[in-house]
């Protein structure tokens, strides 16, 4: 086990569904499926979020229902155990610690990296805060310039800065466009063989 290498992972559409997908189905709103996927602004898909939920009366109380039943993806847990068994891993993700505890557990408690939501004592979302600029890339710098060498896989635009950035990086359940733009990085569909590549650059 090298102790100098960190594996940085994104959390939904590789570990666990897409917390807003689900939601979507849940509150029957379809314009909540939109994600990073189309959306490559993070900060115009937030506040557009916040509005819709704001319009439908809907707030934290009513995610984290949907958030309870949401299950990690099959194979992830087992996925993440190997994992932290060869090497340090953290969750990088765009989602909100008051959104991922529940999901934490289900995982077994791995490290998570992410942001905060503004809440108003009725639980209605009224902001949010992100925990740093561009919060995956600069992650993954900071653990550079402390010693560590970083691999980091994810599915979606916002996890392409911390694949570009590390020694190796893979795309996980991509888009076809994703995967067609950015040929430079295999790209896996099993948790197998998303293993069997980090192991292989440890």
């Amino acid at each position: 086990m090298s102790s100098m290498n960190i594996v940085c992972l994104d959390l939904e559409g590789v570990l666990v569904p897409e917390i807003w997908i689900a939601f979507s189905k849940e509150s029957g709103i379809p314009e909540l499926k939109r994600t990073t996927r189309d959306e490559p602004d993070y900060d115009k898909l937030m506040k557009w979020r916040i509005g819709i939920l704001k319009e439908h009366g809907l707030g934290l109380k009513e995610i984290q229902e949907t958030i309870a039943k949401i299950d990690p993806m099959p194979g992830a847990k087992e996925f993440l155990d190997a994992l932290r068994e060869m090497t340090q891993v953290i969750i990088i993700s765009d989602t909100f610690t008051q959104f991922a505890a529940p999901l934490m557990k289900k995982l077994g408690w791995p490290t998570i990296f992410c942001n905060t939501l503004e809440v108003a004592e009725d639980g209605e979302i009224t902001g949010y805060r992100m925990r740093c600029e561009k919060s995956k890339l600069t992650t993954v710098k900071a653990l550079q310039s402390i010693g560590f060498e970083t691999i980091a896989s994810g599915d979606s635009f916002n996890d392409l800065g911390m694949i570009e950035a590390s020694k190796a990086g893979f795309l996980f359940r991509s888009t076809e466009q994703i995967k067609k733009d950015y040929p430079q990085y295999p790209a896996f569909e099993s948790y197998d063989e998303l293993l069997a590549a980090i192991k292989a650059v440890l």
